[in-house]
């Protein structure tokens, strides 16, 4: 542990005062750890200004001033702390602050002792404290003791009402048991290509920001709509043969909406003839995957998906390969190449598939017996509007790693 010491000014000492008159009525406030690189420490001290970017930018916007607050250097496993709030937590109050790379951020202050413990992501771990998450107050408390004290208990945190939400990926693969998360119904288990609900949960929490507007074009059981109301954003949902009121009624190659008005697109796409959705007569999916005519009309739902979305921002197309009377037909890779004509690659993602009806004990025999492949995965297509017309040129510098 290491001690660091400034002198203490009178702002500081109001809060404290604050701080003491809410604990004596029962009012704790709640913390919130953020995290930093050595790279980005020290811009942390000179601003007093900690920050984050949008992904857990919906929690910043929680801290209020008064509350306690903690830095955890991940490159050096190091917590420093107690820090106070300053101000509530806010977008852009020092838009220029890491080049704008971290827009959420809280002013914060100290009382003059700043104490740090080293290997804080193994005792936080240990007592299920999140280094990303809101801490509730007398976890906050605890853990302002400990860092004084680390000879002392620290509390363990309660899981949180939050934790009923699917994590978010960091890689390229990405397999749930179920189509659901959480405590409410996102879209319906019983319409025929159920979009699996944490898929838009991850696409709407990386490439969208509260109240940022989304649009699913082909809405099925409306999983978006569901997933998007609880996590604060505006959703327009079309679908040809819309199951619920609101589905608005509309053919997904001609959106009626204005140029560059979506911040974000997310479609699951018929992937053939194969499943029955509706028996509308203009539904692609009565279409065969094995026929150009199919990827034909998907690529004019393509070109409206191109007019309708702002520049730099995302479209998340779900797909899959199909397997039928021993012909195979790469549906991914088919519409992968339609979408790379309008669009740049963010990456692509593998979406184990877990709810189809072909995932049960006689189809994985059948499998064996008559040597076919069943449909493990999807395809997740992460796609962005570029903003200029033409790429701008790089440059790489490859860090090398020693291998040991």
């Amino acid at each position: 542990m290491k001690l660091l010491s400034t002198p203490i000014s009178l702002n500081l000492l109001a809060q404290l005062t604050l701080l003491i008159k809410m604990k004596n009525v029962g009012q704790a406030p709640d913390g919130h750890i953020f995290a930093c690189t050595s790279k980005s420490e020290r811009e942390c001290f000179d601003r007093m200004l900690f920050a984050t970017n949008h992904v857990y930018g919906e929690n910043v916007l929680k801290i209020k001033k008064g509350d306690l607050l903690f830095l955890l250097n991940l490159d050096t496993d190091t917590l420093y702390g107690t820090f106070l709030a300053r101000s509530d937590g806010a977008k852009d109050i020092v838009p220029e602050a890491w080049k704008g790379r971290y827009p959420y951020q809280v002013k914060v202050s100290h009382d003059g002792k700043l104490y740090s413990i080293i290997g804080a992501k193994k005792v936080l771990s240990s007592t299920g404290i999140s280094w990303h998450g809101m801490l509730k107050g007398e976890i906050a408390q605890s853990l302002s003791q400990y860092l004084k004290n680390p000879n002392g208990s620290l509390k363990i945190a309660k899981k949180n009402v939050d934790d009923n939400n699917p994590r978010l990926e960091t890689t390229t693969l990405w397999d749930y048991p179920r189509q659901n998360y959480g405590k409410t119904q996102k879209g319906s288990n019983k319409y025929a290509g159920v979009t699996p609900a944490f898929v838009i949960y991850n696409m709407i929490k990386r490439y969208t920001e509260q109240g940022d507007l989304v649009l699913d074009p082909m809405a099925g059981s409306g999983t978006t709509i569901d997933v998007c109301k609880e996590e604060g954003r505006r959703c327009i949902a079309y679908d040809i043969s819309p199951t619920r009121s609101d589905i608005i009624q509309n053919d997904a190659r001609k959106i009626p909406l204005a140029d560059a008005s979506a911040e974000m697109i997310f479609i699951d796409s018929p992937y053939g003839d194969n499943i029955t959705y509706n028996d509308h007569p203009d539904n692609i999916g009565l279409i065969s995957a094995e026929t150009d005519q199919f990827y034909k009309e998907l690529e004019k739902v393509m070109i409206e998906c191109y007019r309708v979305l702002k520049p730099g921002k995302v479209l998340g197309w779900l797909i899959g390969d199909q397997w039928v009377k021993k012909k195979f037909t790469p549906v991914g890779f088919r519409v992968y190449e339609c979408l790379c004509k309008y669009f740049d690659t963010v990456d692509i993602v593998c979406i184990a598939r877990r709810s189809q009806t072909s995932n049960t004990p006689i189809w994985h025999s059948r499998a064996l017996r008559f040597n076919f492949y069943l449909r493990g995965f999807k395809y997740l297509f992460i796609m962005r509007k570029r903003v200029d017309e033409l790429p701008a040129k790089r440059k790489i510098s490859w860090r090398q790693y020693s291998r040991t």
